[in-house]
């Protein structure tokens, strides 16, 4: 069964860090990109970052830009997401999600994580 599984998200105090993991099973992350999205209630969905099969390129979304690193490894078969300087409006819930085309236009996502819950507060 082809499954994306993320973890990671709490709740932690503004300026604080955390690191998402986007674990699959049931296929290999190898051929695919990886991209992270995040979604609060009432708001439409948006993208985070995404990085390509082989890790050579990456983006990022302006609203994280510099504060937020994806990484894989594909020994493993995960996705992280390093989220440090983080502020109350980067709370969401966080999906992953994988693609075979690059981009972070969501329609390009096959496989769907159940998402994990981030909260940012003091």
């Amino acid at each position: 069964q082809v499954q994306l599984v993320e973890s990671g998200g709490g709740l932690v105090q503004p300026g604080g860090s955390l690191r998402l993991s986007c674990a699959a099973s049931g296929f290999s992350l190898d051929d695919y990109v990886i991209g992270w999205f995040r979604q609060v209630p009432g708001k439409e969905r948006e993208g985070v970052s995404c990085i390509s099969s082989s890790g050579d390129k990456i983006h990022y979304a302006n609203s994280v830009k510099g504060r937020l690193t994806i990484s894989r490894d594909n020994a493993k078969n995960t996705v992280y997401l390093q989220m440090n300087s983080l502020k109350p409006e980067d709370t969401a819930v966080y999906y992953c999600a994988a693609a075979v085309l690059y981009g972070l236009a969501d329609g390009k996502y096959v496989y769907w994580g159940q998402g994990t819950q981030v909260t940012v507060s003091s």
